[in-house]
């Protein structure tokens, strides 16, 4: 097995006398490690740089995008959470296949493990990392923005028990707000997604506590009316960008927040 510590400390320098095929099937097999220092270690950022740099053939890249479009269905939760990473750090390198937002959008709503660390398996992030391939492919011009904002909702909408601890609400949030940053939208685009949300939870009396996808659903909403009113970062290093129908989405995101807390 390669020392990826050692790789990484050498600048990601491809070791010598070993396959590039055999070096980025190890690089796989290390994101779906069970072990998280090996999974979230030295091979995810050698992975990342040979990606970027283009050290990995085309070929061989979308080979490895079917291979995490596939591991969507693996049957551990951390092989399947970060199936999402390797795909984004894949589209935004210009690499791009529909299958892949075909895997994705099966994947996304129906994952039921939403855990954001076990003390075991170390980071897990479902619905974070799901949430920056959605912004991803969002953005992306041979995918339709709707089709990831429907996608988004159906997420909020799923039922689960698991109450997001570590800022999922807001990752999902913020990816949302950069899909609507396109300037191909209508305004009913903009704000059509919110209706599935609005008619799931506006119908029912709110029980108390407050269910979990529910109290997910609202808080992530909330941050979404914040960055309509003062724009979304696509880094921490750029400035914000203004969604393009920002006064109609702040409105429909009020009216569904108002017409789901007063019901």
């Amino acid at each position: 097995m390669i020392n990826w510590t050692s790789v990484e400390a050498a600048d990601c320098a491809v070791p010598v006398g070993h396959p590039m095929d055999d070096l980025v099937r190890e690089l796989s097999d290390a994101l779906a490690d069970p072990d998280p220092l090996v999974r979230d270690g030295a091979p995810y950022a050698v992975l990342a740089t040979w990606i970027e740099r283009g050290t990995i053939e085309r070929s061989r890249r979308l080979e490895l995008g079917d291979e995490m479009a596939t591991r969507f269905t693996h049957p551990r939760t951390e092989a399947r959470t970060f199936a999402p990473l390797v795909l984004d750090m894949l589209v935004t390198a210009g690499d791009f296949e529909p299958r892949w937002v075909d895997a994705f959008e099966r994947w996304y709503p129906a994952e039921r493990d939403l855990r954001g660390r076990d003390e075991t398996l170390g980071w897990l992030h479902a619905v974070a990392h799901g949430a920056d391939l959605l912004a991803c492919f969002g953005l992306h011009p041979e995918v339709a923005p709707t089709r990831m904002l429907d996608l988004a909702a159906a997420r909020l909408t799923a039922p689960t028990d698991h109450v997001w601890d570590q800022l999922e609400d807001d990752r999902l949030a913020r990816a949302i707000g950069r899909v609507l940053t396109r300037t191909d939208m209508s305004e009913r685009d903009a704000v059509d997604w919110l209706e599935p949300i609005a008619d799931r939870f506006g119908a029912d009396r709110i029980s108390t506590p407050v269910p979990a996808h529910l109290g997910n659903c609202l808080r992530t909403l909330r941050l979404l009316y914040i960055l309509a009113d003062r724009g979304v970062r696509p880094t921490s290093e750029l400035p914000a960008e203004t969604l393009h129908h920002r006064d109609a989405v702040k409105s429909a995101v009020a009216t569904v927040l108002d017409r789901i807390v007063r019901r």
